[in-house]
This record gives C-alpha cells, structure tokens and sequence, in this order.
C-alpha cells in the first residue's frame, strides 16, 4: 500500500508549468538550470522593544502565527547609548521558510493576503538586490487571515524576502511572475 504524499499546488505549479517556461524564455540547456526559490525570509523589527520587553513576545508569537513555524528573536549586536540599547537585546523577530511550508506561505500571501491590502495595484517590480532575490515589505501584518484583529494592539509592518537560484534579477523576476507574484503593470 502505497501512501499518498502532498505536494503544495505552487510547488506543483513550479514543477509542471514555471519549469518549462523559464527553460524556453532563456534557453536553458537542462531543466536544473531554471531558478527555482530556495528560502522565505519574513523579518520584523520590533519598535519600543527596548523599553517594554512583552512587545518582542507579541511579535513573536504574529509571525509564528502568519508563518505556521515558531519564530526566533534577533539580538541587538552593539551598545548604542542615545537608544538606551544594549548589546544582546531582544529587538525583533525573524522566521525562515524552506521546502513544503514555504510554498503554502507563498500561495497564502499571492491568493488572500496582498488581495487585503488598501488599494491594491500590485507589488513594485523595482525590489531586486542584483543578485536575484526580492524583498517585499508589508506595512500592515492584518492582511494576514491568520492574525486575529481583535488582539493586535498594534498595527507593524514586516519584511519578506525571497531568495532565488536566479542569476540575474530578470531571470528572478521571470520565476516571480511565473509562480504568481501580482507585479505592477508599468
């Protein structure tokens, strides 16, 4: 009896449709040159964590919610006196997606969450490093269906970075717009 396994539909989206189409776009010779995402990075800096220390763990325990993995607390690496900070503080929270959780989070983000946001035109196309990886920021964390309005006392933005194979920013950008990604129509 063979058990049946579950693949993320963005997953499958990538293997069955992406693949072959970044192949044909840059003429690849092997399909194991196409760009595919290796990580999900979401990151958030926490204002006021050096005065009121329940603020980290609210943060915390968001963006275990919005990313359906425990999250970490980043740690201040200096002393800088004017902000009465001290080196090893807890300043913010970051959780990295990897494999099946980063492609459910992918497909939650494209099809509920960005629909959410005021005004909608889609994301800017501009947000590339040059080295084929895409950050997003959100301003606000209740476009997430996961986080409970009611209990946020707070409105924070945070940070998603998306870290491709691609060489290039055209080739990332390509895998982006491929996956689902609503770019801006300039």
């Amino acid at each position: 009896m063979a058990t049946k396994t579950y693949t993320p539909r963005l997953q499958k989206k990538y293997r069955e449709e992406v693949i072959p189409t970044l192949v044909k776009k840059f003429n690849y010779r092997s399909v194991m040159q196409a760009p595919k995402l290796e990580k999900i990075c979401l990151n958030r800096g926490v204002n006021g964590a050096v005065t009121d220390k329940k603020l980290v763990d609210i943060a915390l325990d968001e963006l275990s919610t919005i990313a359906g993995q425990k999250a970490m607390s980043t740690m201040s690496k200096k002393d800088i006196s004017n902000f009465k900070l001290r080196k090893n503080m807890p300043i913010g929270a970051r959780v990295t997606l990897r494999g099946d959780k980063m492609y459910e989070f992918l497909d939650r983000l494209i099809a509920i969450a960005l629909p959410r946001v005021r005004d909608f035109k889609g994301v800017n196309e501009k947000s590339f490093d040059g080295r084929g990886n895409y950050t997003l920021g959100v301003t606000e964390q209740i476009i997430f269906p996961e986080v409970d309005i009611d209990k946020v006392n707070k409105i924070t933005g945070l940070d998603i970075t998306f870290v491709t194979t691609a060489d290039t920013d055209e080739e990332a950008f390509e895998l982006l717009k491929e996956m689902g990604m609503p770019f801006r129509k300039t």
